[in-house]
């Protein structure tokens, strides 16, 4: 007859110090898991990023290039030939139209009101640039004049009312 095999009795606090001992372990493995992941996630980050980097600066400095070239070009319009009106009747303004030129005011008389938007290369009219152009060739076009208040005019307040001569379709 073979001997009964033994089997050691397990109390409650020995249970429970085995519980402890395995979630320490497995706590311990979890940490180890979450630092060499954060590890392996910033070296595949560190891998491309020298190539970003040079990506990035190339891009800007292209862009860079292209702003300054279309910013000399509009200086320069109106200089080059065929340019639409007479550098005299020009007055630059920048946005949301390069130039507004008054064609014969060098002559002594306005014929005509032109608006003058100078692009370089593949640019395109911005959103605000395409809505004017449709707005004067619809010839949503005004005159107005305003009077600035005389201050010493006797009217409520002590300021003069304002007076606006205005021609053209009336404003919605």
């Amino acid at each position: 007859m073979s001997p009964e095999p033994y089997y050691p009795a397990f109390t409650g606090a020995s249970l429970i110090f085995a519980a402890g001992l395995l979630a320490a372990l497995l706590a311990v493995v979890l940490a180890l898991g979450l630092l060499v992941g954060r590890r392996a996630g910033r070296l595949e980050a560190e891998r491309g990023l020298a190539d970003r980097i040079a990506a990035e600066r190339e891009d800007a400095v292209k862009r860079s290039r292209a702003v300054l070239g279309g910013l000399a070009a509009e200086q320069a319009a109106p200089y080059l030939p065929g340019f639409p009106a007479d550098p005299g009747d020009l007055r630059f303004i920048g946005k949301p139209v390069d130039f507004v030129a008054f064609v014969g005011a060098s002559g002594g008389e306005v014929r005509e009101i032109l608006f003058v938007e100078v692009k370089s290369g593949s640019a395109t009219p911005s959103r605000v640039e395409r809505s004017l152009r449709d707005a004067v060739r619809a010839g949503r076009v005004r005159w107005a004049e305003y009077r600035v208040p005389d201050p010493g005019a006797d009217t409520p307040n002590g300021a003069a009312a304002a007076k606006a001569e205005q021609s053209g379709p009336p404003r919605n």
